[in-house]
């Protein structure tokens, strides 16, 4: 199961640079330099008991605390995190040392779309094929309210089949960061790809300038070069604004009007990602994608019946502390200790243990939602346990204290809940 790793001395140097067969955390040896940016460097790697290829994007921390990027990092996890689609790259580990980040991401052999595009544009059914992949993966983002915001050819990579997988969520944004008028205000985006509602910086819909920059790409396909550039960024700017572009003469009416709708410089008018998937010219060939969800098990609210959001394989992962953010970007060790628990004993038995073994102990009892709140005589300490369902048959008991309460917890709590051996347990 993928673990967010700390330092264990076996990593490079501060400062020093990745190598040719470094062993990283003794489990994957980096191979050549495939790309890098600003902030990341990307590497093919092999993990060694496998022998299976992956991309390993490394981070400085150094440069990501000075860029006050630390909140993108924690939010590209945790959209990634979320993300199973056919045409989006998987995340499957985070890995850290003191001094960077890796993030272990699934190898798209195939390289960037943008360096096939480069010799020469492709034929019109080409371009349909690659812009149904992706309005189907910025369909599922858009459901689950993720939005890219910095769509482009060179996000975009292919694997062994020519298939394509979106990548860089580094400037994605989630429904949770629209602000009261209903609107997105962060500037953001590649100049050529840039929606021209952005340029006018009084707010934009997420979804509406990704709509935008998937139709600069479907234009570079079917044209080979970009419908809006020039040297000067202020009429490159001024020519997006007003929508200004004209399609080569090989363009089929069919493709010129859609590129019409989907360039409409008027967010409010632009084709929808709905009426994208039932326009005629997007529609021919179009085999509509079932992405099964994977490893996912229903929650049910204890007591109730009622029936909670499922967990996948990640929020399955993010119990341990390989997906707990809190100490991502912290060296000196001050986090809340805790302790988790998988057992096949029902939840409300659980409980029932706790409770009276809290009550022989003298402590205070409060319920939090699936599971109990702990203090001490004299509010000494307070410890939280959390109950989660994964199947019909297994929890995950989550036990949070400042320190001193997972003394109590371990010495007077966990042999009870121990004493069943299907039980398992995992510290950090």
């Amino acid at each position: 199961m993928p673990e967010f790793q700390a330092d264990n001395g076996n990593s490079l140097p501060y400062g020093s640079e990745e190598v040719l067969g470094f062993k990283l955390f003794k489990k994957y040896e980096l191979g050549k330099l495939l790309g890098y940016g600003a902030f990341a460097k990307v590497y093919h790697a092999r993990e060694l008991c496998t022998g299976q290829s992956v991309a390993i994007k490394a981070m400085s921390k150094q440069r990501i605390l000075k860029g006050n990027l630390t909140s993108h990092v924690k939010r590209e996890i945790s959209i990634l995190r979320r993300l199973r689609h056919p045409h989006i790259v998987r995340l499957d580990e985070v890995l850290a040392t003191k001094n960077k980040i890796y993030f272990v991401l699934e190898f798209a052999k195939g390289g960037e779309l943008f360096a096939k595009i480069a010799k020469g544009r492709f034929s019109e059914d080409l371009s349909r094929k690659y812009f149904q992949q992706l309005i189907s993966a910025v369909a599922y983002c858009h459901s689950r309210g993720i939005f890219h915001r910095d769509l482009k050819l060179e996000n975009l990579l292919l694997d062994e089949n020519w298939d394509l997988k979106i990548t860089d969520f580094g400037l994605s944004a989630v429904s949770d960061q629209i602000q009261p008028d209903g609107l997105l205000h962060t500037l953001c985006g590649t100049p050529a790809y840039v929606a021209p509602e952005i340029l006018a910086k009084k707010g934009y819909d997420g979804a509406t300038v990704d709509i935008w920059s998937c139709g600069v790409i479907l234009y570079v396909l079917n044209a080979g070069y970009l419908p809006f550039n020039d040297l000067n960024l202020m009429v490159m700017y001024r020519k997006i604004y007003k929508g200004e572009f004209r399609c080569p003469k090989w363009t089929s009416p069919e493709l010129k009007r859609f590129l019409t709708r989907l360039l409409d410089p008027n967010p409010s008018t632009r084709i929808t990602i709905h009426e994208i998937l039932n326009d005629p010219w997007f529609k021919k060939g179009y085999k509509d994608i079932k992405y099964p969800i994977e490893n996912e098990f229903e929650l049910k609210n204890f007591g109730q019946g009622e029936e909670k959001d499922f967990l996948n394989a990640f929020d399955i992962i993010s119990f341990s502390s390989g997906f707990d953010l809190s100490g991502l970007f912290s060296n000196n060790g001050n986090r809340v200790d805790g302790e988790k628990l998988i057992s096949k004993e029902p939840p409300e038995r659980i409980i029932e243990k706790i409770e009276a073994a809290a009550k022989e102990e003298g402590l205070v009892v409060a319920k939090k939602g699936f599971g109990v709140i702990l203090q001490g005589q004299n509010g000494t300490f307070t410890f939280t346990v959390e109950i989660n369902r994964l199947t019909e048959e297994l929890v995950i008991v989550e036990v949070k204290s400042g320190g001193f309460g997972l003394d109590i917890w371990t010495e007077k709590f966990k042999p009870l809940l121990n004493s069943s051996p299907e039980a398992t347990t995992s510290s950090r």
